[in-house]
């Protein structure tokens, strides 16, 4: 009998879970662009629902099937066509979803750079609003030469904005406020202190009653491209998208931002300032902001209003969301949203398909893309992301 043993034979390696082969962003872009169908599927079924002729096609539903079909593909392409006729169909159209884009960009910019640094800034409505309110009062009381004024205007702008996003990062450093709640309180300060002055000599126009103030002078207002409401804000916007990632990137001190946005006590541990990085953030933030007031009241809405912000300091959020925190992403997210707001008005004049269906649209993409997991169940093909993955997977401190 051999005294020989077998060899045992060697423990299968365990597997390592598949990842995909394709970089982060890719897949990022993927699930966003998923989500974007998704939110059409669903906008299209609440057409169909809405629709008269298709109500009216489902009471014979059994004798004629073939008619409530009909009727609902042809509400759904018809809102449709029209929505993308009115965002993309000539000059005129793609200037004006431009123009709509410009500030929810810039919005954008803000409330991501303050994610990229852990602060969750919904304060861009009040800092839009605070930057809006100084450029239109340089923009009509000054009387300066052209280039000078609308510099002094802008500037102006850039700092209502950012003293007021630097309160939220000076508070957060120093007392520990929690920026959520104080930027919800500034954006109610801002707006009342707008509808204050609007009541006031200073800012309400001469022998009108209603809360308005003067037309900003032509020498302050920006320039616009040929005969639409496009305006040099909207390079601008583009500027600040190239300054966020250059500042994030290729900077110090972006470094220090990202660093505290991933580890606070980390980089507290490291020797960073956590407290100095979130008045930083909170500073810059402010002033993107603060630039999408001077779009609104030195490009698009000349005379200051109470309604100047509109909703665009809300709609960034979404657009931030949109865009993981990115600036290329908060860009294209912005030029989407633009073109449903556009659209969306040629679509409810042609249709009568209701302006709301696309506030629901951009609810229900950024529902869509804040669940990636829900996205991949119905996608079935989507990788999962890996490495650093989305912003939005890591609670914004990518």
């Amino acid at each position: 009998m051999s005294t020989e043993t077998a060899a045992a034979p060697a423990p299968t390696p365990a597997k390592e879970p598949q990842r995909s082969g394709l970089p982060s962003w890719v897949v990022q872009a993927l699930v966003s662009l998923s989500a974007i169908v998704l939110a059409l599927v669903v906008g299209a079924i609440l057409i169909i629902v809405g629709d008269a002729q298709v109500q009216k096609a489902v009471g014979y539903f059994g004798a004629a099937p073939m008619d409530t079909i009909s009727a609902a593909a042809s509400a759904v392409g018809q809102a449709y066509k029209t929505l993308a006729v009115g965002a993309f169909g000539g000059i005129s159209p793609i200037s004006e979803s431009l123009t709509q884009a410009t500030p929810l960009i810039c919005g954008g910019l803000a409330v991501s750079l303050a994610f990229r640094t852990g602060l969750f800034n919904i304060g861009a409505q009040g800092q839009l609003i605070a930057g809006a309110i100084l450029a239109a009062y340089v923009g009509f009381a000054w009387h300066l030469p052209p280039v000078l004024h609308v510099v002094l205007a802008l500037i102006a702008g850039l700092i209502g904005g950012a003293l007021w996003g630097g309160v939220v990062g000076l508070l957060k450093a120093r007392t520990g406020a929690h920026e959520v709640i104080v930027t919800i309180m500034l954006n109610y300060v801002a707006l009342y202190l707008l509808q204050w002055l609007l009541t006031t000599k200073t800012f309400q126009r001469p022998g009108r009653t209603d809360p308005i103030s003067p037309i900003v002078d032509s020498n302050a207002q920006y320039p616009k491209f040929g005969d639409t409401r496009l305006h040099v804000g909207f390079l601008l916007a583009l500027v600040a998208a190239v300054f966020v990632w250059w500042l994030l990137n290729r900077s110090t001190i972006g470094f220090e931002l990202r660093a505290v946005g991933a580890n606070a006590d980390a980089s507290r541990t490291a020797g960073m300032s956590v407290g100095k990085a979130y008045v930083i953030a909170m500073l810059v933030a402010g002033a993107l902001a603060g630039l999408a007031g001077t779009q609104q009241v030195l490009g698009t809405d000349l005379p200051l209003t109470d309604g100047v912000a509109a909703s665009v300091g809300f709609d960034a959020i979404t657009v931030a969301l949109l865009g993981r925190g990115t600036p290329i992403g908060t860009v294209l997210a912005g030029l989407l949203f633009g073109a449903l707001n556009a659209g969306g008005l040629q679509m409810q004049l042609i249709t009568q398909t209701p302006l709301t269906l696309t506030t629901v649209l951009q609810a229900v993409i950024v529902l869509f893309v804040a669940a990636p997991a829900l996205v991949r169940s119905v996608f079935r093909f989507l990788p999962k992301e890996r490495g650093a993955g989305a912003v939005l997977a890591k609670g914004w401190n990518g």
